[in-house]
């Protein structure tokens, strides 16, 4: 891996060098490696999951004295090969934001740190702003591992979900630029919503979208989510698609009830290239101001009909009964899921949990 830290090639092998964003920097008897994730050891019946590194050490009592070395999202290209989470290039008028979180969950500092990069980007002299996600995955939205090893996780919860509220609010308002979304992997939960804040949402053939969260106990989330999937879907199928049975949807169904714009693209290379192609051809296109300008007279009018933050206060007035109320279906829920125990609820868990969320 190149770009490692010069202190690697000092250290003993086995010794961790440096920290980044969670990471750790291991040295070898031949440079380093980053290990993103670690799991302890299951003992004495106890059992854990997996974590950041950073936070996986930390629980099992390690101490790290290794500096913490940021990576600067505008370094990034295609040659540059360490590790990062984020990242930023532009070509031809266009910024493209490149995000790949493990799993495409995303902590309260992960969504902190893309919203920095988000204003980075936005403030660039460039007309179209490609949001592209992991290859796996585009986003499966909180954390709900970094949630469940918190001290108190109910207050993770809600700095999480505050946090990627705050990233996506700064997506929805951005009048400057046409945004895209890059589905290269799957969305679920939060992540959906999240894609679909910008103007285009673009898949690959083969992507898959997962946009609830009630099988999660009951969890009502935000995200804008009573906002974005209803202005493209409608109110009735909008509550067809985050309520039992909780069913997948393909890209090319999506396509066809107007949640996605567009899905192609055999291999993950294929679809990279058809979203760049029509990236740059629209930041060349001289109809751009006028999109904008459209762009920016439907957001003054949805504000009129409904302000943007009276959806965020709905959706968190639920979402915090879940967190902090007497209901622990949600506590329990993502318990199972973090500890791989199974089904996070049975079918008819998650309609009873439904019923008490409406």
């Amino acid at each position: 891996m190149k770009s490692l830290p010069i202190a690697a090639a000092l250290a003993a092998s086995g010794e961790i060098v440096a920290t980044r964003s969670g990471a750790v920097c291991r040295a070898t008897v031949d440079g380093a490696v980053w290990i993103t994730h670690l799991k302890r050891a299951e003992r004495s019946g106890e059992r854990f999951f997996k974590l950041p590194a950073t936070r996986a050490l930390a629980s099992a009592g390690v101490t790290l004295g290794a500096p913490e070395i940021e990576a600067a999202v505008h370094a990034s290209g295609p040659a540059d090969r360490t590790y990062r989470e984020i990242g930023y290039e532009e070509r031809e008028g266009v910024g493209y934001l490149r995000f790949a979180f493990y799993n495409g969950a995303m902590s309260t500092e992960q969504c902190g740190r893309l919203l920095e990069a988000y204003r980075y980007a936005r403030g660039r002299d460039t007309r179209v702003i490609v949001l592209v996600g992991g290859e796996d995955f585009f986003s499966n939205g909180i954390h709900l591992n970094v949630i469940q090893a918190a001290a108190d996780p109910a207050r993770e919860s809600w700095r999480n979900l505050n946090a990627i509220d705050d990233l996506i609010r700064e997506i929805i308002l951005t009048d400057s630029h046409l945004v895209i979304s890059a589905l290269g992997g799957d969305a679920a939960a939060g992540g959906v919503p999240f894609a679909l804040a910008a103007d285009l949402v673009l898949a690959r053939n083969d992507v898959v979208l997962n946009p609830y969260y009630q099988h999660m106990g009951g969890l009502y989330g935000s995200e804008y989510w009573t906002y974005l999937l209803p202005r493209r879907v409608g109110p009735e199928t909008t509550q067809r698609l985050t309520r039992p049975p909780f069913t997948p949807l393909g890209a090319q169904e999506a396509v066809r009830i107007g949640l996605l714009d567009d899905a192609f693209g055999a291999t993950l290379a294929s679809f990279h290239t058809g979203t760049r192609v029509l990236a740059e051809r629209l930041a060349r296109d001289s109809g751009l101001p006028r999109r904008l300008e459209g762009k920016r007279a439907r957001r003054a009018r949805d504000e009129q009909a409904r302000p943007l933050e009276d959806y965020r206060g709905q959706e968190l007035a639920r979402s915090h009964e879940c967190f902090f109320g007497p209901d622990p279906s949600y506590h329990e829920a993502r318990a199972r899921f973090v500890y791989k125990l199974g089904a996070a609820c049975t079918p008819d868990q998650s309609a009873d949990a439904a019923r008490r969320a409406a």
